[in-house]
């Protein structure tokens, strides 16, 4: 891919970010999804050109993490984005912040106590089998429309983030 492509897609990016800090999701519920994403990118391609942007979606998503640790999101948010961040934990969503967090560099950061109790809530909502549950819809079909529950969004998801966290040193 060309500079000037990156260049044209991190620009989004920083045009994108809401005034709170957190970027819009499309392909999963909702903001959670879209700062997860957003600040991989950053994190991986320019992190010290970006650091502002990235610790303001860093600063967000600790802000919604949920008292069991974990994070969720309603699908209403698309239509109501006072709900950006706000719903029930599920394995999923919980595992998107989570990456963003690794992404960020947050192992040996501030933010490392919010990294630690996400872990944790992944922890301890797995099954014996090694599985998640999630009766929530997390995936998005038509924002504001359809919604789906990707089956695997539940198990693959945790697991890249647990291991990208023993990865990191966690």
């Amino acid at each position: 891919m060309s500079d000037r492509r990156i260049a044209r897609g991190l620009d989004y990016l920083i045009r994108d970010q809401e005034a709170d800090g957190s970027w819009f999701g499309r392909w999963g519920v909702n903001y959670l999804y879209g700062t997860s994403g957003a600040l991989s990118a950053l994190a991986v391609i320019a992190p010290e050109r970006y650091q502002v942007q990235i610790e303001r979606g860093v600063a967000w998503l600790v802000s919604c993490q949920n008292a069991d640790g974990g994070w969720g999101e309603t699908c209403r948010s698309y239509n109501d984005p006072s709900l950006k961040g706000q719903g029930p934990s599920t394995a999923s969503q919980t595992a998107w912040a989570l990456l963003g967090l690794l992404d960020a560099g947050c192992v040996d950061t501030a933010p490392q106590q919010a990294l630690k109790t996400g872990i944790q809530y992944l922890l301890n909502s797995q099954n014996p089998d090694g599985t998640w549950n999630e009766a929530e819809f997390t995936g998005t079909g038509f924002p504001g429309h359809f919604y789906l529950r990707y089956h695997l969004y539940r198990q693959y998801f945790p697991m890249m983030a647990l291991g990208r966290y023993r990865q990191n040193g966690g």
